[in-house]
């Protein structure tokens, strides 16, 4: 009964997802233009499929080990990367190229679900974190496909929500194949709405086992290079709310380093305009990475363009990641600790609980709680290059002392094909 209800709430709320996408189509163009995939219609695939879902642009990211691994496998299957956004869409090719194929993933109303599943026939579903959509999975189960949830985890407030509606949710938990949860207190509440205990195993973050390709190192030294012997620091996968107190702290910085340069990073694209309106504004001269614009003489350096983050936290003395200021959660604190930098954070960071908890507990991320604290904090490393390089060095150790869920998950998957 459940079920049923949900899937009469998708398919009326349907026409009003589609309208919403035709406006966002507006700042992005292939919204409008590849939306078959959305409903269902997506070309088929002959021969066996992985299918690997991840909803945006960091479950992509943190998605890339893994597709390495298998690709490296030689497993004779085609793999079907899907997201629900753009940009995550962009991030994935601008990984794998034509190494694997793309679409965007079907909204989940039985029909889309039914006619997507026909015509890529996967051989498995692999779903990225939190990622829980009753019909994707029941149909997939329904078929045989095995559903693994990997590197996953689950807030208590989500866990409970969950419980107040076990009706719909138990019979979906039942019907997923694996979870490789993140940490025990994450498995413990998968078990708790419903997923068998036997098919839940602790295998720790895939976000630890980041890898760096030679290329985004060689484009890292590039840049660097082009920014000259200054003061760099980075502000990656900021928030509206955020790039104001940024600034802020980059005016402070300059009192003291008036070469200091600050490359700031917005999350979503279409912010790129109105942070270089509102830096420009601050006085602030301005660099525009997509323009192609030196940035050798500039104060703040906007990271416009789509899946260069890793590149860009490279190129930087040190970092602070974004969506920590405001009540957003947080996002990845590994890609900049992966390049041995010191790393910053607001208190904000909940979507990383278990991530800032090892990286806190052997000093391998600073905490702060505004922007003057972050300036003081960055004055004091820009000063001292020693004490600079040993908490990049903290950092880069909690890293590699947390490496191996992935080889974990990889078993695990080829264990249950």
């Amino acid at each position: 009964m459940f079920q049923f209800i949900y899937s009469q709430l998708i398919r009326l709320a349907l026409p009003f997802i589609l309208i919403r996408l035709w406006w966002q189509g507006r700042k992005a163009p292939a919204l409008r233009l590849d939306w078959q995939p959305r409903l269902g219609w997506v070309p088929e695939i002959s021969g066996p499929v992985i299918w690997v879902h991840a909803v945006s642009v960091g479950e992509t990211i943190a998605a890339g080990p893994l597709v390495r691994r298998l690709l490296a496998r030689n497993l004779g299957a085609t793999i079907l990367m899907t997201a629900m956004t753009d940009t995550g869409l962009a991030q994935a090719r601008k990984m794998f190229g034509d190494r694997v194929t793309y679409a965007y993933a079907p909204y989940d109303t039985p029909g889309a679900i039914r006619r997507y599943l026909d015509r890529i026939n996967p051989r498995i579903l692999v779903i990225l974190e939190t990622e829980i959509w009753p019909n994707m999975i029941r149909q997939c189960r329904r078929r045989r496909v095995p559903v693994f949830l990997i590197n996953a985890r689950l807030s208590e407030r989500s866990a409970k929500g969950y419980e107040r509606v076990k009706g719909l949710a138990v019979p979906i938990m039942k019907s997923i194949t694996w979870v490789a949860a993140q940490a025990e207190r994450d498995a413990e509440r998968f078990r708790r709405i419903g997923v068998a205990a036997s098919h839940v195993e602790v295998t720790g973050s895939v976000k630890f086992d980041v890898d760096i390709p030679d290329d985004v190192r060689e484009a890292s030294r590039r840049l660097r290079e082009q920014l000259g012997r200054r003061p760099v620091w980075i502000a990656g996968s900021t928030h509206s709310g955020e790039d104001q107190q940024l600034l802020e702290a980059h005016r402070l910085i300059m009192e003291h380093h008036p070469k200091a340069l600050l490359i700031i990073v917005p999350r979503h694209p279409d912010r790129f305009d109105s942070v270089a309106e509102l830096a420009e504004k601050e006085g602030f001269v301005v660099a525009r990475r997509s323009s192609g614009q030196e940035p050798g003489q500039a104060q703040v350096y906007l990271g416009d363009t789509m899946g260069e983050l890793m590149m860009l936290y490279g190129a930087s003395d040190m970092a602070f990641v974004g969506g920590s200021l405001i009540e957003r959660g947080g996002h990845n604190p590994l890609e900049p600790a992966a390049w041995g930098i010191p790393v910053f954070s607001g208190p904000h960071v909940f979507n990383f609980e278990t991530i800032f908890e090892r990286l806190l507990a052997d000093h391998g991320v600073q905490v702060v709680a505004e922007a003057a604290s972050l300036a003081k904090s960055l004055d004091h490393l820009m000063s001292d290059d020693e004490k600079r390089r040993e908490y990049g060095e903290q950092a880069l150790s909690v890293v590699r002392k947390n490496r191996g869920a992935l080889d974990k998950v990889v078993e695990g998957i080829i264990e249950r094909l």
